[in-house]
């Protein structure tokens, strides 16, 4: 798994020189970081071996393929426009409050801030706090408390302030 720092400093330099797209693979990865202009960046991160495979779009269409679009997909992406996600920097299992007894973290129509600690996510036998890293209120909570999460996936749906 590529290192968030490596990944955030990626990103940085992205913004600082105003790229759109950066492809880095080495023998374990590859890494594709893509963004839009004013959009926060979409990272995707796949194996080296997964890499050699066809990519989805040459896959012929009506396969039992898990990159078979749903036919809800537009209707979900039109109500997320305007929308900022707070993404899952790690594979976990996502908690969203300390414990079973606390409040949560984040919950919807509450106002965060790039500081506001919006959940934790559980990654081998640690416990690590995720900012927000925007500005904004809560819209939509996409996971559930004790779910498992991956790299990148959504967790909140944040209407930027």
């Amino acid at each position: 798994m590529i290192d968030i720092r490596k990944l955030k400093e990626l990103v940085r330099l992205m913004v600082e020189n105003d790229l759109t797209e950066l492809n880095l693979q080495d023998q374990q990865e590859t890494v594709t970081v893509k963004r839009g202009y004013g959009a926060s960046p979409d990272v995707h991160v796949t194996p080296a071996a997964r890499s050699a495979a066809a990519p989805a779009a040459a896959r012929p269409a009506g396969g039992d393929d898990e990159s078979d679009t749903p036919a809800v997909a537009p209707t979900a992406a039109a109500s997320d426009a305007g929308l900022v996600a707070i993404t899952s920097p790690m594979v976990g299992t996502f908690y969203s409050s300390a414990n079973p007894d606390s409040p949560a973290f984040a919950s919807i129509g509450a106002a965060v801030s790039p500081e506001t600690t919006v959940c934790l996510i559980e990654a081998m036998k640690v416990f690590n706090e995720i900012k927000a890293e925007t500005s904004g209120t809560i819209e939509r909570m996409i996971v559930t408390s004790g779910q498992a999460v991956e790299f990148g996936q959504k967790l909140f749906m944040v209407r930027p302030s």
